[in-house]
């Protein structure tokens, strides 16, 4: 692949004009480069993108759009040397093609790619003096690297922040507060509990218990394997704290391993009121709700 024309008399004589001890007008000279060839070496850099399989997930017309923009930003900081600009930029890039499945390897990839096309570029003006050379690549190496560290940093916090706002949302799935009856809440719990997750079924049962002024909360625990000491304890706070709401307590679905565990780690039990399966829990709120069920016989 035939690389693009780069030379520029022009902004060589300014580099070579500059003193040994001038180096910081190595940059501007070199920014001015990379913008007068912006559509050469961005083109370059696509082409580049492609042949290594980078950013699949995307459409051309995106790869464009957003190659052109990573490559302003990418001058602008070097002309700057300011990165508050490119950690948001890299922010909103990140919420646009994380979405898309775009990879943290691939982000890293992309932005190599540019600082090796870029280099090369430079290489190829400056390459008939390599004193000047041996200056401009000192001056655009340590710029080009922060960048690409800034684009990566940024990339891994935005994903990981969209993974926690992920790992939140099916928690709260998979912890649902439901209103069954009025002042009736039922609160099934599947899967391991833990003290994360503990603490956020409380948060949700009391605010629920607040929004339905609910008198008697059914908590189902049939679907949860095990339980520790310190779930366990975090279980009689919950009853505790609901209490203080108004709210008592039932719980439903012990597991006889969890019974054992129960009895074993010293667990205050009078402040449970237990029942053994779901419906039982529930016609038991009903009662103390003053709800009376009758069954229809079968004709």
């Amino acid at each position: 692949m035939a690389e693009p024309e780069l030379d520029d008399e022009s902004e060589l004589d300014d580099v070579e004009r500059a003193a040994p001890r001038d180096d910081h007008r190595l940059l501007p000279a070199l920014v001015a480069h990379l913008r007068e060839h912006r559509t050469e070496l961005r083109e370059e850099w696509e082409r580049r993108i492609e042949t290594t399989h980078l950013l699949q997930a995307m459409t051309p017309h995106e790869v464009g759009s957003e190659t052109t923009s990573v490559y302003d930003n990418y001058v602008e900081v070097l002309e700057t040397g300011s990165v508050d600009a490119l950690q948001r930029y890299a922010r909103d890039l990140s919420e646009r093609i994380i979405p898309r499945g775009v990879e943290t390897h691939e982000v890293v990839g992309i932005v190599l790619l540019l600082r090796d096309v870029l280099a090369r570029s430079l290489f190829l003006k400056y390459h008939d003096d390599f004193d000047v050379l041996n200056r401009v690549l000192d001056a655009y190496e340590p710029a080009a690297n922060r960048i690409a560290n800034t684009v990566a940093v940024s990339f891994v916090e935005e994903r990981e922040r969209i993974i926690r706002q992920q790992q939140d949302a099916i928690r709260e799935l998979s912890t649902p507060v439901l209103q069954v009856r009025e002042r009736l809440l039922i609160l099934p719990i599947i899967g391991v509990l833990d003290s994360q997750r503990a603490t956020q079924l409380t948060d949700q049962l009391l605010r629920g218990i607040r929004l339905n002024r609910a008198r008697v909360v059914v908590i189902d625990i049939t679907g949860v394997p095990d339980i520790d000491t310190t779930v366990a304890n975090h279980i009689v706070e919950t009853v505790d704290a609901s209490r203080l709401m108004g709210a008592s307590v039932i719980i439903t679905g012990l597991s006889p391993e969890i019974a054992r565990t129960l009895v074993t780690i010293g667990v205050d039990l009078s402040k449970m009121n237990t029942i053994g399966d779901l419906q039982g829990g529930i016609e038991e709120a009903e009662r103390q709700l003053g709800f009376h069920v009758t069954r229809s016989e079968d004709s």
